[in-house]
């Protein structure tokens, strides 16, 4: 197997990745940076109505907003 290397603009690697992970003979290793996956974003997103389920529920307690930006 043959192994290149790439310098792709930061704006231009989300539709790389998606396009090159569609080829069966193409190996594709982790990036280096620390970009979510498009199943990572998905997985975030179903994490996070799981959480808010279980908030409305009165199953998961939460902080005012203003708590949370003075920490920042």
């Amino acid at each position: 197997m043959t192994q290149i290397t790439l310098n792709i603009k930061d704006s231009k690697i989300g539709f790389f990745m998606e396009l090159i992970r569609n080829f069966s003979f193409v190996k594709v290793d982790q990036l280096d940076d620390d970009e979510p996956t498009k199943q990572e974003i998905k997985e975030n997103i179903r994490q996070g109505l799981r959480e808010l389920k279980l908030i409305e529920e009165g199953k998961l307690e939460t902080r005012p907003a203003k708590e949370f930006l003075n920490e920042l």
